[in-house]
Protein backbone atom coordinates (compact mmCIF):
# COMPACT_ATOMS: atom_id res chain seq x y z
CA UNK A 1 0.00 0.00 0.00
CA UNK A 2 2.70 2.24 0.69
CA UNK A 3 4.53 1.34 -2.56
CA UNK A 4 1.35 1.63 -4.26
CA UNK A 5 1.22 5.76 -2.29
CA UNK A 6 4.81 6.74 -3.56
CA UNK A 7 4.64 5.55 -6.63
CA UNK A 8 1.22 6.58 -7.98
CA UNK A 9 0.39 9.96 -6.10
CA UNK A 10 4.32 11.50 -5.55
CA UNK A 11 5.75 9.86 -8.36
CA UNK A 12 8.46 7.60 -6.66
CA UNK A 13 10.38 8.27 -4.80
CA UNK A 14 12.18 11.11 -6.21
CA UNK A 15 8.66 12.77 -6.52
CA UNK A 16 8.19 12.07 -2.83
CA UNK A 17 11.82 14.36 -2.03
CA UNK A 18 10.41 16.70 -4.42
CA UNK A 19 7.10 17.06 -2.80
CA UNK A 20 8.51 17.05 0.50
CA UNK A 21 11.15 19.72 0.00
CA UNK A 22 8.20 21.96 -1.55
CA UNK A 23 6.05 21.06 1.66
CA UNK A 24 8.91 21.99 3.88
CA UNK A 25 9.11 25.45 2.02
CA UNK A 26 5.79 26.89 2.34
CA UNK A 27 4.70 25.19 5.15
CA UNK A 28 7.52 25.66 7.52
CA UNK A 29 9.92 28.18 5.91
CA UNK A 30 7.90 30.69 4.80
CA UNK A 31 5.76 30.57 8.08
CA UNK A 32 8.75 31.17 9.94
CA UNK A 33 10.81 33.56 8.08
CA UNK A 34 8.11 36.00 6.58
CA UNK A 35 5.63 38.41 8.50
CA UNK A 36 1.98 37.92 8.27
CA UNK A 37 1.65 40.41 5.29
CA UNK A 38 4.19 38.82 3.11
CA UNK A 39 2.71 35.42 4.22
CA UNK A 40 -0.44 36.59 2.89
CA UNK A 41 1.15 37.71 -0.38
CA UNK A 42 2.84 34.20 -0.85
CA UNK A 43 -0.71 32.61 -0.02
CA UNK A 44 -2.31 34.98 -2.87
CA UNK A 45 0.72 33.62 -4.83
CA UNK A 46 -0.19 29.89 -4.13
CA UNK A 47 -3.83 30.09 -5.00
CA UNK A 48 -2.82 31.03 -8.71
CA UNK A 49 -0.24 28.22 -8.72
CA UNK A 50 -3.56 25.97 -8.40
CA UNK A 51 -4.30 27.28 -12.24
CA UNK A 52 -0.37 26.58 -13.31
CA UNK A 53 -0.94 23.11 -12.43
CA UNK A 54 -3.93 22.88 -14.37
CA UNK A 55 -2.18 23.72 -17.26
CA UNK A 56 0.64 21.62 -16.84
CA UNK A 57 -2.33 18.69 -17.08
CA UNK A 58 -3.69 20.70 -20.27
CA UNK A 59 -1.25 22.32 -21.73
CA UNK A 60 2.23 20.14 -20.62
CA UNK A 61 0.62 16.62 -20.85
CA UNK A 62 -2.53 17.22 -23.12
CA UNK A 63 -0.46 19.83 -25.81
CA UNK A 64 -3.90 22.07 -25.34
CA UNK A 65 -2.91 25.11 -24.70
CA UNK A 66 -5.90 27.15 -23.45
CA UNK A 67 -5.42 30.95 -22.91
CA UNK A 68 -8.76 31.31 -20.48
CA UNK A 69 -7.94 29.43 -17.37
CA UNK A 70 -8.48 32.95 -15.45
CA UNK A 71 -12.32 32.44 -16.57
CA UNK A 72 -12.48 29.07 -14.48
CA UNK A 73 -10.38 30.69 -11.40
CA UNK A 74 -12.62 33.41 -11.87
CA UNK A 75 -15.85 31.50 -11.41
CA UNK A 76 -14.52 29.50 -8.34
CA UNK A 77 -13.84 32.88 -6.86
CA UNK A 78 -17.30 34.67 -7.81
CA UNK A 79 -19.03 31.62 -6.35
CA UNK A 80 -17.01 31.97 -3.29
CA UNK A 81 -17.88 35.70 -3.07
CA UNK A 82 -21.27 35.58 -3.77
CA UNK A 83 -21.73 33.24 0.06
CA UNK A 84 -19.03 35.68 1.82
CA UNK A 85 -21.46 38.41 0.57
CA UNK A 86 -25.05 36.98 1.49
CA UNK A 87 -23.54 35.82 5.12
CA UNK A 88 -22.08 39.76 5.38
CA UNK A 89 -25.27 41.42 3.94
CA UNK A 90 -27.82 40.16 6.50
CA UNK A 91 -30.38 42.51 7.31
CA UNK A 92 -28.93 44.10 11.03
CA UNK A 93 -25.60 44.70 8.75
CA UNK A 94 -27.45 46.22 5.68
CA UNK A 95 -30.42 48.57 8.02
CA UNK A 96 -29.52 52.04 6.52
CA UNK A 97 -30.12 50.63 2.63
CA UNK A 98 -33.20 51.13 1.16
CA UNK A 99 -33.51 47.09 0.88
CA UNK A 100 -32.09 45.75 4.22
CA UNK A 101 -31.25 42.43 3.34
CA UNK A 102 -29.31 42.19 -0.34
CA UNK A 103 -25.99 43.15 -1.29
CA UNK A 104 -24.55 46.92 -1.04
CA UNK A 105 -24.08 46.63 -4.59
CA UNK A 106 -27.53 45.79 -5.38
CA UNK A 107 -29.23 48.29 -3.36
CA UNK A 108 -27.26 51.10 -5.34
CA UNK A 109 -28.37 50.06 -8.62
CA UNK A 110 -32.31 50.08 -7.03
CA UNK A 111 -32.58 46.24 -6.61
CA UNK A 112 -35.32 45.47 -4.42
CA UNK A 113 -34.79 41.46 -4.06
CA UNK A 114 -32.16 39.31 -4.09
CA UNK A 115 -31.81 37.37 -7.98
CA UNK A 116 -32.90 33.74 -8.32
CA UNK A 117 -29.60 32.41 -9.07
CA UNK A 118 -28.10 34.19 -5.81
CA UNK A 119 -30.23 32.12 -3.49
CA UNK A 120 -28.78 28.72 -3.49
CA UNK A 121 -25.72 30.58 -2.63
CA UNK A 122 -26.77 31.06 1.06
CA UNK A 123 -26.14 27.48 1.62
CA UNK A 124 -21.98 26.84 2.58
CA UNK A 125 -22.64 23.04 1.08
CA UNK A 126 -24.21 24.47 -2.32
CA UNK A 127 -21.31 26.80 -2.77
CA UNK A 128 -18.66 24.22 -2.12
CA UNK A 129 -20.56 21.92 -4.53
CA UNK A 130 -20.63 25.19 -7.26
CA UNK A 131 -16.78 25.97 -6.92
CA UNK A 132 -16.47 22.15 -8.22
CA UNK A 133 -19.40 21.63 -10.42
CA UNK A 134 -19.96 25.05 -12.45
CA UNK A 135 -16.64 25.43 -13.61
CA UNK A 136 -16.83 21.69 -14.85
CA UNK A 137 -19.79 22.25 -16.30
CA UNK A 138 -19.08 25.27 -18.20
CA UNK A 139 -15.91 23.39 -19.74
CA UNK A 140 -17.77 20.64 -20.52
CA UNK A 141 -19.81 22.30 -23.06
CA UNK A 142 -16.81 24.47 -23.87
CA UNK A 143 -15.46 21.38 -24.81
CA UNK A 144 -17.61 19.36 -26.38
CA UNK A 145 -17.94 22.02 -29.02
CA UNK A 146 -14.57 22.40 -29.75
CA UNK A 147 -13.10 19.13 -29.56
CA UNK A 148 -15.63 16.73 -31.01
CA UNK A 149 -15.35 18.67 -33.71
CA UNK A 150 -11.60 18.74 -33.59
CA UNK A 151 -10.73 22.12 -33.08
CA UNK A 152 -7.57 22.36 -31.35
CA UNK A 153 -4.45 24.23 -32.06
CA UNK A 154 -4.16 27.78 -31.65
CA UNK A 155 -7.75 28.26 -32.78
CA UNK A 156 -8.48 26.33 -29.31
CA UNK A 157 -6.33 29.09 -27.36
CA UNK A 158 -7.86 31.95 -29.25
CA UNK A 159 -11.48 30.73 -28.43
CA UNK A 160 -10.77 30.63 -24.99
CA UNK A 161 -9.16 34.04 -24.80
CA UNK A 162 -12.12 35.64 -26.49
CA UNK A 163 -14.51 33.59 -23.97
CA UNK A 164 -12.37 35.35 -20.83
CA UNK A 165 -12.97 38.68 -22.99
CA UNK A 166 -16.88 38.11 -23.18
CA UNK A 167 -17.33 37.02 -19.65
CA UNK A 168 -14.87 40.09 -18.41
CA UNK A 169 -17.57 42.29 -20.42
CA UNK A 170 -20.47 40.24 -18.81
CA UNK A 171 -19.37 40.97 -15.55
CA UNK A 172 -18.59 44.32 -15.66
CA UNK A 173 -21.84 45.49 -17.78
CA UNK A 174 -24.32 43.43 -15.06
CA UNK A 175 -23.11 45.69 -12.17
CA UNK A 176 -26.32 45.12 -9.79
CA UNK A 177 -26.09 41.59 -10.20
CA UNK A 178 -21.81 41.26 -10.35
CA UNK A 179 -20.75 44.46 -8.61
CA UNK A 180 -19.23 45.56 -11.89
CA UNK A 181 -16.08 46.87 -12.33
CA UNK A 182 -15.35 46.87 -8.74
CA UNK A 183 -16.30 43.02 -8.11
CA UNK A 184 -17.54 41.52 -4.99
CA UNK A 185 -16.02 43.43 -1.82
CA UNK A 186 -16.08 43.68 2.20
CA UNK A 187 -16.28 40.16 3.01
CA UNK A 188 -15.98 39.54 5.90
CA UNK A 189 -17.11 36.14 7.78
CA UNK A 190 -17.32 32.40 6.60
CA UNK A 191 -19.80 30.73 8.88
CA UNK A 192 -19.35 33.27 11.56
CA UNK A 193 -15.89 33.24 11.26
CA UNK A 194 -13.92 36.10 10.65
CA UNK A 195 -11.53 35.58 8.23
CA UNK A 196 -10.14 39.00 8.45
CA UNK A 197 -8.14 38.44 11.55
CA UNK A 198 -4.41 37.45 12.02
CA UNK A 199 -5.09 33.99 13.21
CA UNK A 200 -7.80 33.30 10.39
CA UNK A 201 -5.07 34.95 7.57
CA UNK A 202 -2.10 31.98 9.24
CA UNK A 203 -5.23 29.19 9.15
CA UNK A 204 -6.30 30.05 5.44
CA UNK A 205 -2.39 30.35 4.55
CA UNK A 206 -2.10 26.66 6.01
CA UNK A 207 -5.31 25.47 3.94
CA UNK A 208 -4.26 27.01 0.82
CA UNK A 209 -0.59 25.14 0.98
CA UNK A 210 -2.56 21.90 2.12
CA UNK A 211 -5.01 22.20 -1.03
CA UNK A 212 -2.07 23.13 -3.13
CA UNK A 213 -0.05 20.22 -2.08
CA UNK A 214 -3.18 17.47 -2.37
CA UNK A 215 -4.22 18.57 -5.75
CA UNK A 216 -0.14 17.88 -6.99
CA UNK A 217 -0.93 14.23 -6.02
CA UNK A 218 -4.22 13.76 -7.61
CA UNK A 219 -2.48 15.29 -10.38
CA UNK A 220 0.24 13.23 -10.46
CA UNK A 221 -1.85 10.07 -9.59
CA UNK A 222 -3.17 10.88 -12.88
CA UNK A 223 -0.73 11.29 -14.63
CA UNK A 224 0.48 7.93 -13.48
CA UNK A 225 -2.64 6.24 -14.64
CA UNK A 226 -2.93 4.53 -18.18
CA UNK A 227 -4.75 8.10 -18.99
CA UNK A 228 -1.70 9.82 -18.78
CA UNK A 229 0.27 7.36 -20.54
CA UNK A 230 -2.52 8.15 -23.32
CA UNK A 231 -1.97 11.86 -22.87
CA UNK A 232 1.21 11.46 -23.79
CA UNK A 233 0.56 9.48 -27.07
CA UNK A 234 -2.51 11.67 -27.58
CA UNK A 235 0.01 14.81 -27.72
CA UNK A 236 2.50 13.47 -30.17
CA UNK A 237 0.14 11.83 -32.19
CA UNK A 238 -3.29 11.81 -32.32
CA UNK A 239 -3.65 10.22 -35.35
CA UNK A 240 -2.49 7.13 -33.91
CA UNK A 241 -4.12 6.82 -30.62
CA UNK A 242 -7.57 7.62 -32.81
CA UNK A 243 -7.08 5.05 -34.62
CA UNK A 244 -6.44 2.76 -32.19
CA UNK A 245 -9.93 2.82 -31.22
CA UNK A 246 -10.34 5.33 -28.44
CA UNK A 247 -12.11 8.70 -28.71
CA UNK A 248 -9.74 11.09 -28.21
CA UNK A 249 -12.40 13.91 -27.73
CA UNK A 250 -13.66 12.52 -24.98
CA UNK A 251 -10.03 12.50 -23.46
CA UNK A 252 -9.35 16.35 -24.05
CA UNK A 253 -12.95 17.20 -22.39
CA UNK A 254 -12.10 15.50 -19.30
CA UNK A 255 -8.74 16.75 -19.05
CA UNK A 256 -10.20 20.02 -19.77
CA UNK A 257 -12.73 20.23 -16.81
CA UNK A 258 -10.02 18.65 -14.54
CA UNK A 259 -7.98 21.41 -14.88
CA UNK A 260 -10.79 23.63 -15.17
CA UNK A 261 -11.75 22.31 -11.25
CA UNK A 262 -8.44 23.01 -10.23
CA UNK A 263 -8.16 26.35 -11.10
CA UNK A 264 -11.40 27.21 -9.72
CA UNK A 265 -10.16 25.80 -6.42
CA UNK A 266 -7.43 28.37 -6.38
CA UNK A 267 -10.10 31.10 -7.11
CA UNK A 268 -12.17 29.89 -3.95
CA UNK A 269 -9.16 30.44 -1.90
CA UNK A 270 -7.80 34.17 -3.75
CA UNK A 271 -11.37 35.12 -2.42
CA UNK A 272 -10.80 33.52 1.22
CA UNK A 273 -7.58 35.33 1.12
CA UNK A 274 -7.43 38.39 -0.11
CA UNK A 275 -11.36 39.13 0.72
CA UNK A 276 -12.61 40.56 -2.78
CA UNK A 277 -13.12 38.73 -5.90
CA UNK A 278 -13.07 41.04 -9.39
CA UNK A 279 -13.48 40.82 -13.00
CA UNK A 280 -9.89 41.83 -13.57
CA UNK A 281 -8.87 37.95 -12.29
CA UNK A 282 -10.47 36.79 -14.87
CA UNK A 283 -9.57 38.12 -17.74
CA UNK A 284 -6.88 38.03 -20.45
CA UNK A 285 -4.42 39.17 -18.98
CA UNK A 286 -4.13 36.87 -16.14
CA UNK A 287 -5.32 33.94 -18.26
CA UNK A 288 -1.83 34.76 -20.55
CA UNK A 289 0.24 35.12 -16.81
CA UNK A 290 -0.61 31.79 -15.68
CA UNK A 291 0.18 30.41 -18.97
CA UNK A 292 3.22 32.50 -18.19
CA UNK A 293 3.81 30.62 -15.14
CA UNK A 294 3.57 27.47 -16.13
CA UNK A 295 5.90 28.09 -18.73
CA UNK A 296 8.47 29.43 -16.76
CA UNK A 297 8.29 26.89 -14.11
CA UNK A 298 7.97 23.85 -16.36
CA UNK A 299 5.37 22.78 -18.39
CA UNK A 300 5.66 19.29 -17.60
CA UNK A 301 6.50 19.69 -13.95
CA UNK A 302 3.78 19.63 -11.41
CA UNK A 303 6.21 21.19 -8.72
CA UNK A 304 8.50 23.15 -11.35
CA UNK A 305 5.19 25.39 -12.15
CA UNK A 306 4.40 26.38 -8.39
CA UNK A 307 8.29 27.60 -7.95
CA UNK A 308 7.69 29.41 -11.70
CA UNK A 309 4.41 30.77 -10.09
CA UNK A 310 6.21 31.85 -6.88
CA UNK A 311 9.61 33.51 -9.09
CA UNK A 312 7.16 35.66 -11.14
CA UNK A 313 4.84 37.04 -8.59
CA UNK A 314 7.69 37.72 -6.26
CA UNK A 315 9.15 39.84 -9.70
CA UNK A 316 6.48 41.12 -10.60
CA UNK A 317 5.82 43.00 -7.11
CA UNK A 318 9.35 43.92 -6.88
CA UNK A 319 9.57 45.17 -10.55
CA UNK A 320 6.49 46.69 -10.97
CA UNK A 321 6.74 48.87 -8.23
CA UNK A 322 10.08 49.95 -9.61
CA UNK A 323 9.03 50.61 -13.26
CA UNK A 324 5.04 49.77 -13.63
CA UNK A 325 4.75 51.12 -16.82
CA UNK A 326 7.11 47.86 -18.08
CA UNK A 327 6.10 44.60 -16.26
CA UNK A 328 3.96 43.76 -18.95
CA UNK A 329 6.67 43.97 -21.56
CA UNK A 330 8.85 41.91 -19.75
CA UNK A 331 6.96 40.18 -19.14
CA UNK A 332 6.36 39.21 -22.74
CA UNK A 333 9.88 39.04 -23.10
CA UNK A 334 10.15 36.36 -20.45
CA UNK A 335 7.65 33.70 -21.71
CA UNK A 336 8.90 34.67 -24.96
CA UNK A 337 12.70 34.14 -24.09
CA UNK A 338 11.60 31.15 -21.84
CA UNK A 339 9.83 29.45 -25.11
CA UNK A 340 12.95 30.01 -27.18
CA UNK A 341 15.53 29.04 -25.02
CA UNK A 342 14.27 26.99 -22.16
CA UNK A 343 11.01 25.25 -23.32
CA UNK A 344 11.39 23.24 -19.88
CA UNK A 345 11.68 25.96 -17.81
CA UNK A 346 13.11 25.95 -14.71
CA UNK A 347 12.64 22.33 -14.17
CA UNK A 348 14.28 21.60 -17.24
CA UNK A 349 17.43 24.20 -16.20
CA UNK A 350 17.42 22.36 -12.67
CA UNK A 351 17.78 18.84 -14.80
CA UNK A 352 20.26 20.16 -17.18
CA UNK A 353 22.60 21.86 -14.68
CA UNK A 354 21.82 21.90 -10.94
CA UNK A 355 21.35 18.02 -10.71
CA UNK A 356 23.97 16.95 -12.84
CA UNK A 357 26.84 18.57 -10.67
CA UNK A 358 29.15 16.49 -9.05
CA UNK A 359 29.01 17.76 -5.43
CA UNK A 360 25.14 17.94 -5.76
CA UNK A 361 24.68 14.81 -7.33
CA UNK A 362 23.41 12.91 -3.76
CA UNK A 363 21.18 15.69 -2.55
CA UNK A 364 19.30 16.64 -5.41
CA UNK A 365 17.50 14.11 -7.67
CA UNK A 366 16.66 15.20 -11.10
CA UNK A 367 13.11 15.44 -12.01
CA UNK A 368 11.84 12.73 -14.50
CA UNK A 369 10.18 14.87 -17.19
CA UNK A 370 8.33 13.44 -20.23
CA UNK A 371 10.30 14.28 -24.01
CA UNK A 372 8.58 17.65 -25.32
CA UNK A 373 7.92 17.85 -29.14
CA UNK A 374 10.72 19.97 -29.47
CA UNK A 375 13.19 16.80 -28.80
CA UNK A 376 10.99 14.57 -30.88
CA UNK A 377 11.08 16.16 -33.64
CA UNK A 378 14.82 15.11 -33.82
CA UNK A 379 13.89 11.37 -33.82
CA UNK A 380 10.32 10.94 -35.89
CA UNK A 381 10.59 7.25 -35.79
CA UNK A 382 11.34 7.44 -31.87
CA UNK A 383 8.20 9.48 -30.53
CA UNK A 384 6.44 7.40 -33.42
CA UNK A 385 7.51 4.18 -31.33
CA UNK A 386 6.89 5.31 -27.89
CA UNK A 387 3.22 6.77 -29.22
CA UNK A 388 2.59 3.29 -30.29
CA UNK A 389 3.25 1.89 -26.98
CA UNK A 390 2.07 4.03 -24.80
CA UNK A 391 -1.53 3.40 -26.88
CA UNK A 392 -1.11 0.15 -26.85
CA UNK A 393 -0.09 -0.45 -23.02
CA UNK A 394 -2.87 1.78 -21.98
CA UNK A 395 -5.02 -0.19 -24.06
CA UNK A 396 -3.86 -3.50 -22.98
Amino acid sequence: MMNFFIERFLGGKQGAVAIAILALLILVIFPLALDLFRLNLVGKYLTFAFAAVGLVLLWGYGGILSLGQGVFFGLGGYAMAMFLKLEASDPESTAIQTTPGIPDFMDWNQLYELPWFWVPFESFTFTLLAILVLPALFAYIIGVAMFKRRVGGVYFAIITQVIAVILTVLIVGQQGFTGGINGITDLRTLNGWDIRTDSAKYILYFINALLLLAVIMVSRFVLTSKFGRLLLAMKDKEDRVRFSGYDVSNFKIFIFCLSAVISAIGGAMFTLQVGFMSPSLLGVVPSIEMVIFAAVGGRMSLIGVVYGTLLINFGKTGFSETFPELWLFFMGGLFIAVVMFFPNGLAGIYNKYVSKLAFLQRDLPAIKLPKSKADTQSNASSSASTSDNAAEGAKS
